[in-house]
This record gives structure tokens, C-alpha cells and sequence, in this order.
């Protein structure tokens, strides 16, 4: 009889082993398998307008998984000979046709090592339709000189999927960097049902052989919504998979289920394990105050941590992360090039560690734009480390070719009195009226949504317009920053299409200063995502809608959907450009009738919550099938909570209780108090 061992680590070690074991002893035809292929293809937005035509030839980002399938040890050093439509990846590069890739080639004297058993994923981004979704192609792979193998050419499907790992995130407690929980969305956009069955983790035996990945057990023990695992066309599931901790690395999720009788379907993911926590960052914090830090005063470290800020664009800052009493009271994660990368990757340090950033906006570059390529290059040196990387993305127009380089990546955009990628002269959104000061709001939620297709089944983030300053003024507008509504209203386009990070640019001491009415706009919606930060970190964006009136746009309404419940959100699109101030001016709050669908697995909610950072209140609402219909009253910005289990209310109103208690520990409060404000003006000009 063989004993298990009881410590959750030395259990993972031992799966890994017996998976091995077993995959060894199997025999096998060829020597390299492919298990596998993930293909996202490329999508663009139709809405976003340009002074040049966008190139509208899609690409797609395809992921193969390949076995070793034989006996013994292979190893594939980077001048290994491998060909696709008879192209090395160099060659594919230099003709435009992929934008990036991480085929052995790309690995200088880095030889690719896959024991027997283990498994490897390589990727390519293909930039147009002739490596879109719908294509195929052939790899070859001629062995090294003395190999004990022989050449092998496989067939590559670049298929458009009908079902997909849509999320994956790790979850755990907030102290440990090391994540315990895994939990899968499902997507079905098949015509047939189909019925989850099995998930197993393939894992690295080190950080240091991240690209060599072994099977650990099949596990069966699932949590499933809908509990009989059952997904039906058009709908979606979610599993929760209880791993015990699991290391700050790269893993495979292979996910078995059953369509009909007898055909197994096999779906893969390949992401960075990071423990996803809801961080909320600030921009241009760590400024200069004649030689020393804003971050050294404490008044403004007091504002920060009261508007929940708990990351910053920093690394080490002297006076403040090497001052132990300051950094402990008010803690800000990095969140910078985090060199050198040994003072970092600890296990002391990762807790407050939020992701490396170093690279800027790559698809600018001051004005040459960084090849993907380079980019990848540039990353890469992170990947053997537990730290996860980022990429600022800047053009919506572009950014698909970048789509897969980070970990976990974001973008920034702004609506109001900011540089812009997109024109916004051109949209025409009211009628004959073309603003050059801003552009719809909604385009926020269009270009999230884009990032996120993209980069599937990985999370992204964002930046979000906030107190900015230092830009010049556009259009005749006179305020450089945004007003509260318009704050509100990009923030929430951006946490409806489903971040699991929000950024504020910026957040500096003078932007707050000049633009106090902006700390408790930026606080609210701060409180509302710590009260509801567990739907956005287990949900998955399910849906958007957006309802028209007289043909002009009205509402937008999307819904992000979990095991615990589902967030539903409502925003009036009805809004005009006020002529005079050269703002965006919302109507009073108006009765609307709204239709929201949910996943089967929420079919028979327990109540439906109004939430905001003042109140939770339950309101009535009509099952229509998989739908819910609210009849309210609805302001600008309008949450929903669709509670999957009784007693949701009073949890989030300890938990609005436990904040506020949080905000007012502070003993200070520059946006209602004079005095207090009178002290962040005297830092700042001290």
C-alpha cells in the first residue's frame, strides 16, 4: 500500500512523481505527442475610431502542447531545426506574418529538457487571417545531430473554438503568496451540452525548469456550478479545484469532459499561478518634494491608504519602504522593473509584491514602437522567477499583436482632457457634434473587453482615469482632470467588463491637491470594490448588452457571474457634452426596466442587493428563466448584487461597516475636513 503524505507540498511533490511514474511507463508511438492546441483568435473593436482605417486582417494566438511520449529524455536546444508551413520562426517574424513567439529558437543557449512524460507549451501570435482562426498548419522538427529519435512533422488544427477555459484565477489568503484554490470558467458556445469529468495540473519539478511540465493526479473531487457539472449551449460553468498551496510558477490546467456518450472533449490553459488579489494602485504617488519622496509624508500616506490605495508604481523608495515604522503603518506593493530580482523573489517580500512593470507603453516607445519580440525578450528573464509580469497596453487598434507577452496585463486610456490614441473628432456620437476634448466613456468597457478576449484565460487590469494633471487643455476645456461623474463612470466600464486590478493616474499629491472633489469619488468607488472584491476575483465577465432608445445608445448592462452570486451593472449612457463647460453632463436618475441574463447555475437566485458605498439594499426583482428583470430607479452608475445564497446583505454590510471603521482609523480626511486638506497643501509646497 502506498501512504500519501499529509503535508499539502510534500503531496503535490508526490503527485508529481506518480504522474511521471505512470506517463512513463506508457507506451507510445511517437516520441513527441501533441496533446493539445489552444487557438484565441484575434478580434478588434468596430467602435473605436481612428484618423487611419485600422488593418481589419484578424491573426490568432495559438498555444500548442506537446508530450514527451517517449522513454527517455529529449532535449531540444534553441538551433533545433523546426519549421512550420516550411518556415523557421525567424523567417515568419521578419515577413510580418507573427508578431511573436517562444518557440526553442527564441530560448539562446537555453536548451529545452522534457523528461519522460513531461509536457511543454510553445506559442505563437500569428498577425492576420493567413494564421487565423479557421487556418492550419504543419510543424517539423528535425532532431539534433547524434539524437536518438528521428524527424517528426505534426499537423496543427489553428481551429476556431467552440468551448474554452474563459478564467482562471488562484485564490488564497492574503498573507501567503503561494495560492491554495484554482478556479475554472467554462465557456460552451457549442450546439451540444457538455459535462465536466476531470482536471489535473501539470507543474514544474523547479522554477529554474518552468518549461518542462509534469502531470500531477486527476482530480475528480471537483466543486461544480452547476453542481452536475452539466454545461448547456451558449451557457457556462465554473469549477473550484482545493489544491493546496502551489508554487509561484508556470502551470498547464487540462480540463476532460464528455460531450454526448462518448466524445471527449479536452480543453487546456497555460498561465502563471499568482495569487489574484484586488489591488488598487496609484500613479505618480512616489513624486519629488525638493529632494525627498511624497511617500516620506505622512498626511498624504493617511489620504492614500483612506481611498484604499494599496499598491503603487514603486519599487524601493528611501525614507519610506526602508523606514520599517512608516512602511508597516501605511504598506504600499511594488509594482516597478523590480531589480535586482533576488531582493524581491523571497518569500518575505512576495506578499507585497504587485507585478514587475518596466517596459512603459511598448506599442508607443517614444515614438518607435517596441516589436513584440523585443518585448518578449525583455520579459522573459522573469520567467524562471515566482514574479509576475506586466505590460502597459496603449492602442486598441494594435495591442492584439502583444496579446499573451505578460502575465497580467493592462492598458491606459483616458476619456476626458488627455492624449489619446484614438481620434476623438470622429465619433460622432451626438449627432453633428464631434468634441476635441473628450470621447464616449463607453469605449472604456470596449476596449477592456478587447483585452481581456485577448489575453484569455488570464486576468488584466487597467489604469483609470483620476486626479490628472500636467497635461495640456483640449478642445477649449478648461478642467484637466475629469469631473466625479465622469471619473465614476470610467471606473465602472472598466470593473463591469471584469478586472481583477484597478490603477488610478494619477494620484500624486499636487493632482489631489488641485482636484480635492476627486479624493471621495476615488475613495467610494474604492470601499465598493473592497465590499465586493470577491465577485470580481471568482466571477467571469458573462455578458454585455447595450440597449438603445430613438437610436442613440442608453444603457449599458453586464453582468459578471461566480459560484457565490453574480454582479449585475447598469450604466445610463444618455449623457450629453455640455457645450458651455466642455463636460459630461448625466440626467437626474430615471425608472428603467432592465433584463439581466445569468448562467443556469444562478437560475434561482436568493435575493437581488443594491449596493453602493452607502447602502445595501435588497429590492424586487422578476425570474424569467435564466433571466432576471430589476425595475428601478437608476442613477449613473447602478450595482447589483444577485446573491446565490440567503444572509449575502448582512455579510456586505459588516463588511461596509468594517471599512468605514478602516477609513476613519485614520483620524483623517481631507475631502470633507479644511484643515486636514490645509495639510496636504502644506506638504506640498513646504
Amino acid at each position: 500500500m502506498i501512504t500519501m503524505p499529509s503535508c499539502p507540498l510534500c503531496h503535490l511533490k508526490w503527485s508529481l512523481s506518480l504522474g511521471l511514474l505512470s506517463t512513463a511507463l506508457a507506451p507510445a508511438a511517437d516520441c513527441l505527442s501533441l496533446e493539445g492546441v489552444t487557438v484565441t483568435p484575434h478580434l478588434q473593436s468596430v467602435e473605436m475610431r481612428y484618423r487611419r482605417e485600422p488593418d481589419r486582417s484578424l491573426g490568432a494566438r495559438v498555444q500548442i502542447y506537446l508530450r514527451n511520449a517517449s522513454e527517455q529524455t529529449i532535449v531540444l536546444p534553441p538551433d533545433t531545426a523546426i519549421r512550420l508551413r516550411n518556415q523557421t520562426p525567424a523567417a515568419l517574424l521578419a515577413a510580418d506574418e507573427w508578431s511573436w513567439h517562444d518557440l526553442p529558437e527564441a530560448w539562446t543557449n537555453q536548451p529545452l529538457t522534457l523528461p519522460p512524460g513531461a509536457l511543454t507549451v510553445w506559442s505563437w501570435n500569428g498577425k492576420r487571417e493567413k494564421w487565423g482562426a479557421g487556418t492550419e498548419t504543419d510543424l517539423a522538427i528535425k532532431p539534433p545531430p547524434n539524437s536518438p529519435w528521428g524527424a517528426i512533422t505534426l499537423h496543427i488544427p489553428i481551429a476556431r473554438p467552440d468551448a474554452w477555459i474563459s478564467a482562471i484565477t488562484f485564490l488564497g489568503s492574503e498573507t501567503n503568496p503561494c495560492p491554495d484554490t484554482v478556479l475554472l470558467h467554462l465557456a460552451n458556445q457549442g450546439r451540444e451540452p457538455l459535462r465536466i469529468e476531470a482536471c489535473r495540473l501539470w507543474l514544474p519539478l523547479t522554477n529554474a525548469t518552468w518549461r518542462a511540465l509534469l502531470p500531477t493526479a486527476w482530480r475528480t473531487d471537483l466543486e461544480l456550478s452547476p453542481p452536475e457539472g452539466a454545461i448547456p449551449p451558449g451557457d457556462r460553468a465554473c469549477v473550484r479545484i482545493r489544491t493546496g498551496p502551489l508554487p509561484l510558477t508556470y502551470a498547464a490546467l487540462e480540463v476532460r469532459l464528455r460531450r454526448g456518450k462518448d466524445q471527449i472533449v479536452t480543453l487546456w490553459g497555460h498561465v502563471r499561478v499568482k495569487r489574484e488579489w484586488f489591488d488598487i494602485s496609484g500613479g505618480w504617488v512616489n513624486s519629488d518634494l525638493r529632494g525627498r519622496s511624497s511617500l516620506t509624508t505622512e498626511p498624504y500616506l493617511k489620504t492614500l491608504r483612506r481611498m484604499h490605495i494599496n499598491t503603487a508604481h514603486i519599487a524601493q523608495v528611501p525614507g519610506y519602504t526602508d523606514h520599517p515604522d512608516l512602511y508597516s503603518q501605511y504598506p504600499l506593493k511594488y509594482f516597478n522593473r523590480l531589480e535586482p530580482v533576488a531582493e524581491f523573489d523571497t518569500p518575505e517580500v512576495l506578499p507585497r509584491v504587485h507585478a514587475v512593470e518596466f517596459m512603459g507603453e511598448p506599442q508607443y516607445g517614444g515614438g518607435r514602437p517596441v516589436p513584440p519580440m523585443e518585448v518578449w525578450r525583455a520579459l522573459a528573464r522573469y520567467q524562471g522567477t515566482r514574479l509576475s509580469t506586466t505590460v502597459t497596453h496603449s492602442e486598441e487598434r494594435v495591442w492584439r499583436f502583444y496579446a499573451g507577452l505578460s502575465d497580467f496585463p493592462h492598458y491606459d486610456a483616458y476619456r476626458v482632457t488627455a492624449p489619446s490614441a484614438d481620434a476623438w473628432s470622429l465619433y460622432g456620437r451626438w449627432g453633428g457634434e464631434h468634441l476635441r476634448w473628450g470621447a464616449p466613456l463607453e469605449t472604456i468597457g470596449e476596449m477592456t473587453r478587447s483585452l481581456r478576449e485577448l489575453n484569455r484565460p488570464g486576468p488584466v487590469a487597467c489604469w483609470s482615469q483620476g486626479a490628472s494633471t500636467g497635461w495640456e487643455r483640449y478642445g477649449g476645456r478648461q478642467r484637466t482632470a475629469p469631473t466625479p461623474d465622469e471619473l465614476r463612470m470610467q471606473a465602472y466600464q472598466a470593473l463591469a467588463a471584469r478586472i481583477t486590478s484597478l490603477y488610478w493616474f494619477n494620484l500624486s499629491l499636487a493632482a489631489l491637491v488641485e482636484f480635492p472633489d476627486l479624493i471621495d469619488p476615488i475613495a467610494r468607488v474604492g470601499r465598493e470594490i473592497r465590499m465586493l472584491d470577491r465577485y470580481y476575483l471568482e466571477g467571469d465577465a458573462f455578458n454585455h448588452t447595450r440597449l438603445s432608445r430613438d437610436g442613440k445608445p442608453d444603457w449599458d448592462l453586464s453582468v459578471i457571474a461566480g459560484p457565490n452570486g453574480a454582479l449585475c451593472f447598469a450604466m445610463d449612457l444618455a449623457y450629453e457634452p455640455d457645450p458651455r463647460e466642455k463636460v459630461f453632463k448625466f440626467g437626474p436618475p430615471r425608472t428603467a426596466s432592465l433584463s439581466f441574463p445569468l448562467p443556469a447555475y444562478l437560475s434561482e437566485p436568493s435575493e437581488v442587493l443594491r449596493v453602493d458605498a452607502d447602502s445595501i439594499t435588497p429590492i424586487p426583482f422578476d425570474q424569467l428563466g435564466n433571466r432576471i428583470r430589476i425595475n428601478e430607479r437608476c442613477g449613473a452608475v447602478n450595482v447589483f448584487v444577485v446573491a446565490a445564497r440567503p444572509g449575502v446583505a448582512r455579510e456586505l454590510a459588516q463588511r461596509r461597516e468594517a471599512l468605514l471603521r478602516y477609513e476613519n482609523s485614520f483620524g483623517f480626511d481631507p475631502a470633507s475636513r479644511s484643515e486636514d486638506l490645509a495639510q496636504l497643501r502644506q506638504a506640498l509646497h513646504r
